[in-house]
């Protein structure tokens, strides 16, 4: 038996899962923003990840902060595209995202909705009212995720591999995986 994700052996088709975009589900660019579907790159088996995740979970969102639509720099119409093509692609691998919520907002803002405050899971709760935050899954790159989730009770995960990051936050995290595969495969293994 694998004690080493105890956590994770709860999982059930009751759970939801939360995703960040950027960094988690396509490649970050480094002081820039995504503008349009040319510029979305999907990172390596994150297609294949979703497909897994649907036989998991019973619901699927993406929680995305994306401040370029506050700065100017794209437009809603623009974000909402790039997201059409991502759950297109997505489902044609057999995955699945029930919903994508965005938080346009500057940092400077201080808005609900943006991460690591709390308002894109509320909103994810009333429209779904079945979503239970302590039966849900936070997957991230950034601190920001990992507050997020343990504000509402998630269970977090971080990705990547910066081991300093983990070591000065690992009250906000619950496991670390190197990318999305890795933590698609270990739930197959479980």
């Amino acid at each position: 038996m694998n004690t080493l994700y105890p956590k994770l052996k709860k999982i059930n088709r009751n759970w939801s899962l939360f995703l960040d975009r950027d960094g988690v589900i396509n490649v970050r660019l480094i002081d820039d923003y995504v503008k349009n579907r040319e510029a979305f790159v999907f990172l390596p088996n994150v297609r294949e990840s979703c497909a897994v995740f649907s036989d998991f979970f019973d619901r699927i969102f993406v929680v995305t902060n994306q401040q370029g639509v506050g700065k100017g720099l794209m437009s809603m119409e623009q974000v909402n595209d790039i997201h059409q093509f991502m759950v297109e692609e997505i489902e044609k691998v057999g995955g699945r995202i029930d919903r994508v919520y965005v938080a346009p907002y500057l940092q400077s803002d201080n808005n609900i909705m943006r991460k690591p405050s709390p308002g894109m899971a509320l909103k994810a709760k009333k429209e779904f009212s079945e979503v239970q935050f302590k039966q849900s899954v936070m997957v991230g790159d950034s601190i920001s995720d990992m507050q997020f989730g343990k504000r509402l009770g998630m269970v977090t995960i971080f990705l990547g591999n910066d081991v300093n990051q983990c070591r000065d936050n690992n009250e906000l995290i619950d496991y670390s995986f190197s990318d999305l595969w890795s933590f698609a495969q270990t739930l197959l293994t479980i």
